[in-house]
């Protein structure tokens, strides 16, 4: 049974130069309309597969996007369809540090939510117009105070580096200026080129300057380094917490454990099934007015799809793949399902194995994805 829920808001006021996300414009959006669809849709989803909740997580897009009374309603339905103890789970709303108020920090805590993830990406302010974010260095600080005199302690900062011109000294900066704030969660990802995205076309049009291989590297071991010296462990290839400051809620995808996923686009994980709604909003909205689960893609994993993902996805992790787990849900011993694999990615220094464990080294982190590729397709 999962208990984990995604709530996906794929509204925006602004669409920013990387993102590839499900979103649109909020402007002259059916926000109404596909708030009575998300409701709808918590409704079977509770009745359906259980209520019970440990982890909730609002992304986007840009939930904070949504006016008062919207933010409240949706928090609402979320309260009245999902029993979730505000004492213990932990309760996410992705933000971005222009978009945040007094107003709508109140109406979030009052309805359970304890942690904040807020949308930095660069302290830079060059940078941050480069890559068409709309807030700027003093925005974050003020939503950091702002936040924390609300009353909320568990901030996340989410930081990108491989960006347009970056430097080092730049990303380094961004390091020194997160640490600054005192916030016990950061996010650090490198900049992906995905296709339809502002950047991607300026890209293939010869218009974009990136930093090569050997300076992304050098950034990623950076955080890796910078991160340790001031507390905080990497917990997963891209993310470092104080200890106890861990996002659980990604921890359940990273743990290949099971969960909902409510909205447009939205992926949920139930059952051994995997299923992906559909994304453009007004079609949505119009599978849920007819009565009908608004799938798009339906996929029930064979046992060896379900091992492949319980590899890839836990190699993630500092701690790496647990043995007795593994053998726990799939009742063979790991060895035996991916023994080749694993002593050739020892071998190349990439892996490595505890007692308990198969974890990547620091060689590994750095080739992650060719890491992961090692465990797909097999028999």
């Amino acid at each position: 049974m999962a208990v984990s829920a995604y709530f996906h808001i794929p509204f925006c006021a602004h669409i920013c130069h990387y993102c590839d996300f499900n979103k649109v414009f909020a402007a002259g959006q059916p926000i109404d309309d596909y708030l009575r669809a998300m409701d709808k849709e918590m409704a079977w989803t509770a009745a359906e597969f259980g209520s019970q909740l440990k982890t909730l997580f609002i992304g986007g897009g840009t939930p904070t996007v949504l006016g008062p009374a919207q933010l409240g309603r949706l928090l609402e339905s979320i309260r009245r369809h999902f029993q979730f103890d505000p004492q213990t789970a932990e309760f996410t709303v992705e933000a971005n540090p222009d978009g945040l108020t007094k107003e709508k920090l109140a109406i979030l805590r009052d309805a359970g939510v304890n942690r904040l993830s807020l949308g930095v990406q660069t302290f830079d302010d060059q940078l941050l117009q480069t890559i068409g974010r709309t807030h700027r260095r003093g925005d974050v600080i003020r939503a950091v105070a702002l936040a924390r005199e609300v009353g909320f302690q568990n901030i996340s900062i989410d930081l990108m580096y491989g960006l347009p011109g970056q430097t080092l000294e730049q990303f380094t900066a961004d390091l020194e200026a997160a640490f600054s704030l005192h916030v016990p969660h950061l996010s650090a990802y490198s900049l992906i080129l995905e296709p339809k995205t502002i950047f991607y076309n300026e890209w293939r049009k010869g218009r974009l300057r990136l930093p090569g291989e050997e300076a992304e590297a050098a950034m990623y071991e950076a955080a890796m380094e910078q991160t340790a010296a001031c507390g905080y462990w990497q917990y997963e290839i891209s993310n470092y917490a104080l200890s106890g400051f861990e996002s659980r809620h990604n921890l359940t995808y990273w743990n290949n454990e099971e969960y909902y996923g409510i909205g447009a686009g939205a992926h949920s994980y139930i059952d051994g099934v995997r299923r992906a709604n559909i994304g453009p909003i007004r079609h949505y909205i119009s599978a849920i007015e007819r009565g009908e689960w608004p799938h798009r893609d339906v996929h029930r994993l064979t046992a060896r799809e379900q091992m492949e993902e319980e590899m890839f996805l836990g190699l993630r992790k500092t701690e790496g793949v647990s043995k007795a787990c593994f053998r726990q849900k799939f009742g063979r011993d790991l060895h035996d399902i991916f023994g080749e694999a694993i002593r050739r990615e020892i071998e190349n220094g990439r892996l490595e194995e505890t007692a308990t464990h198969i974890r990547l080294t620091k060689r590994g982190k750095l080739l992650g994805n060719e890491v992961f590729a090692a465990f797909l397709g097999g028999m």
